[in-house]
């Protein structure tokens, strides 16, 4: 057994904090802190669980954090997920900390097969990092990208480029995420072409949106658009809401296929991604943070192949290319396409999750301990 003695529980939680929500296996969950407990509901079915947060010196003597469960249900699919919605309100609230131990875990064997749990010698506990817990797929993606594996590998020619055999296209809710610092919820599903069109029309034609994507026409143009994109399997077109009210079009592609192989030494499951932010409300810093930083998680959650993920803004998009710095993408260089001179800019997996970049990089007070903010 590595844990000694029980220190006293953490300074910063002293008072209830706004509740966050998890989406740990697609359902939504409820989860409040008050002092040094947990606790976790099930919305749909009111289950209900209790957990501890302690703090805790290591052999190593390195203090850290631990996690027991106190109340609830200890065994079965419904303990591991509320587990997962106890570490990621753990994390959330103890954004510092890279890890927490996690008492009597030897009852988790499937998240220690999927690495949300590493055992700890000696011990019935075990370990949880916060760069695993995060690539963990079942936290944020929704059922229609619960299969077991990725793909299998296998090669086609599309115009003369060389690729891996790309999934089907997913429908309906791709991705689901609670934004502590906004106390909403962010989420994106594949585009309905009748309920979206209008939108989307609406949206090309904003002044602001066109002066950057010039797409600007009739219902006829954007239809002809968007079924272009859902005729090509290297791209998918996506509506992004924030508590379920659209504001937001996302295009995802596989940068293998896309018009910017050619400038980089691009591996096969590189992915790329546009965006144009439809409603002017949804401008400002701290939702470009929220967007920015899960389409990022995105592309990683869905194939752990993925190592780059990739954009190339107009080189004139002073505010986008400003974002995406600040959200950790390198700028690797300029260069020119047909449409536009543009900026490559690439985020590598390790940096995403080992430097926790789902967190705002310039919020002191996100970083520091009030995390569940709902201020934007």
């Amino acid at each position: 057994m590595t844990l000694v003695t029980p220190q006293p529980a953490p300074a910063a939680d002293t008072g209830p904090k706004n509740p966050l929500i998890s989406y740990a296996d697609g359902q939504a969950h409820d989860v409040t802190l008050e002092g040094t407990s947990l606790m976790v509901r099930t919305r749909a079915t009111g289950a209900l669980s209790q957990w501890k947060i302690t703090s805790v010196a290591t052999a190593a003597a390195a203090p850290g954090l631990a996690l027991a469960q106190v109340e609830g249900e200890t065994t079965g699919p419904g303990a591991a997920t509320h587990l997962l919605a106890a570490l990621e309100a753990a994390f959330a609230h103890h954004p510092a900390n890279r890890s927490i131990v996690v008492a009597d875990a030897q009852r988790f064997g499937e998240l220690a097969q999927s690495g949300v749990l590493l055992p700890i010698s000696g011990g019935t506990d075990a370990r949880a990092w916060r760069d695993m817990l995060w690539q963990h797929a079942r936290m944020w993606l929704p059922a229609v990208h619960a299969a077991p594996a990725p793909i299998a590998l296998q090669y086609a020619l599309t115009h003369g480029k060389r690729h891996p055999v790309r999934p089907p296209k997913p429908r309906g809710v791709l991705y689901q995420r609670f934004i502590p610092w906004l106390g909403k919820t962010f989420s994106f599903r594949s585009i309905d072409f009748e309920r979206d069109l209008p939108l989307f029309n609406r949206w090309m034609n904003d002044p602001d949106v066109a002066k950057i994507w010039e797409e600007e026409g009739d219902l006829g143009k954007h239809r002809a658009y968007l079924d272009a994109i859902d005729r090509d399997p290297h791209m998918y077109s996506m509506i992004a809401s924030f508590d379920g009210e659209p504001f937001a079009y996302f295009e995802m592609y596989w940068a293998k296929e896309s018009r910017i192989a050619p400038f980089y030494d691009v591996d096969d499951h590189d992915r790329g991604w546009h965006v144009l932010v439809g409603e002017p409300a949804y401008r400002g810093k701290a939702y470009a943070t929220a967007w920015l930083t899960s389409i990022s998680h995105y592309i990683f959650l869905c194939d752990p192949r993925t190592q780059r993920a990739m954009g190339e803004p107009r080189i004139d998009h002073v505010q986008q290319i400003r974002n995406l710095d600040k959200s950790g993408y390198a700028k690797v260089k300029e260069f020119d396409l047909p449409h536009k001179r543009a900026m490559l800019v690439m985020m590598l997996r390790e940096r995403y999750f080992c430097d926790a970049l789902w967190l705002p990089r310039d919020d002191a007070a996100v970083i520091s301990g009030r995390p569940l903010s709902a201020t934007p």
